[in-house]
Protein backbone atom coordinates (compact mmCIF):
# COMPACT_ATOMS: atom_id res chain seq x y z
CA UNK A 1 0.00 0.00 0.00
CA UNK A 2 1.27 3.42 -0.82
CA UNK A 3 -0.78 5.80 1.29
CA UNK A 4 -2.38 5.69 4.69
CA UNK A 5 -5.81 6.43 3.19
CA UNK A 6 -5.55 3.38 0.95
CA UNK A 7 -4.27 1.27 3.83
CA UNK A 8 -7.17 2.37 6.00
CA UNK A 9 -9.74 1.52 3.32
CA UNK A 10 -8.04 -1.84 2.70
CA UNK A 11 -8.19 -2.65 6.43
CA UNK A 12 -11.89 -1.72 6.61
CA UNK A 13 -12.63 -3.91 3.59
CA UNK A 14 -10.76 -6.88 5.05
CA UNK A 15 -12.57 -6.45 8.37
CA UNK A 16 -15.94 -6.48 6.56
CA UNK A 17 -14.93 -9.69 4.77
CA UNK A 18 -14.34 -11.42 8.13
CA UNK A 19 -17.61 -10.04 9.55
CA UNK A 20 -16.12 -7.31 11.70
CA UNK A 21 -15.44 -3.58 11.67
CA UNK A 22 -13.40 -0.92 13.39
CA UNK A 23 -16.47 -0.20 15.56
CA UNK A 24 -16.60 -3.86 16.64
CA UNK A 25 -12.96 -3.72 17.64
CA UNK A 26 -13.62 -0.53 19.62
CA UNK A 27 -16.47 -2.23 21.50
CA UNK A 28 -14.32 -5.28 22.22
CA UNK A 29 -11.53 -3.07 23.61
CA UNK A 30 -13.93 -0.77 25.47
CA UNK A 31 -12.70 2.37 23.73
CA UNK A 32 -14.11 5.04 21.44
CA UNK A 33 -14.48 4.10 17.76
CA UNK A 34 -12.72 7.33 16.77
CA UNK A 35 -9.59 6.11 18.57
CA UNK A 36 -9.55 2.89 16.53
CA UNK A 37 -10.21 4.82 13.32
CA UNK A 38 -7.40 7.29 14.05
CA UNK A 39 -5.01 4.38 14.62
CA UNK A 40 -6.06 2.68 11.40
CA UNK A 41 -5.63 5.95 9.49
CA UNK A 42 -2.14 6.46 10.89
CA UNK A 43 -3.05 9.60 12.84
CA UNK A 44 -2.07 7.96 16.13
CA UNK A 45 -0.19 4.89 17.32
CA UNK A 46 -1.45 2.21 19.67
CA UNK A 47 0.15 -1.21 19.80
CA UNK A 48 -2.94 -2.56 21.57
CA UNK A 49 -5.28 -1.40 18.80
CA UNK A 50 -2.89 -2.40 16.02
CA UNK A 51 -2.59 -5.88 17.54
CA UNK A 52 -6.38 -6.20 17.91
CA UNK A 53 -6.95 -5.29 14.25
CA UNK A 54 -4.20 -7.63 13.07
CA UNK A 55 -5.45 -10.48 15.26
CA UNK A 56 -8.95 -10.09 13.82
CA UNK A 57 -7.46 -10.29 10.31
CA UNK A 58 -5.17 -13.20 11.13
CA UNK A 59 -1.95 -11.35 10.42
CA UNK A 60 0.65 -9.19 12.16
CA UNK A 61 0.63 -5.43 12.71
CA UNK A 62 3.91 -5.31 10.78
CA UNK A 63 2.21 -6.70 7.68
CA UNK A 64 -0.63 -4.14 7.90
CA UNK A 65 1.54 -1.10 8.65
CA UNK A 66 5.07 -1.90 7.47
CA UNK A 67 6.09 1.77 7.58
CA UNK A 68 5.34 1.98 11.29
CA UNK A 69 7.66 -0.88 12.13
CA UNK A 70 10.69 -0.02 9.97
CA UNK A 71 12.61 1.49 12.87
CA UNK A 72 11.89 -1.44 15.20
CA UNK A 73 13.11 -4.03 12.70
CA UNK A 74 16.17 -1.95 11.81
CA UNK A 75 17.16 -1.67 15.48
CA UNK A 76 17.28 -5.45 15.80
CA UNK A 77 19.56 -5.87 12.79
CA UNK A 78 23.26 -6.34 13.49
CA UNK A 79 25.54 -3.49 12.38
Amino acid sequence: MTGTREQHEFIKMRLRLVGSSLACIARELGIQPTTVTATSQGKRRSRRIEQAIARKLGCTPQSLWPGRYVEASAEGDPP
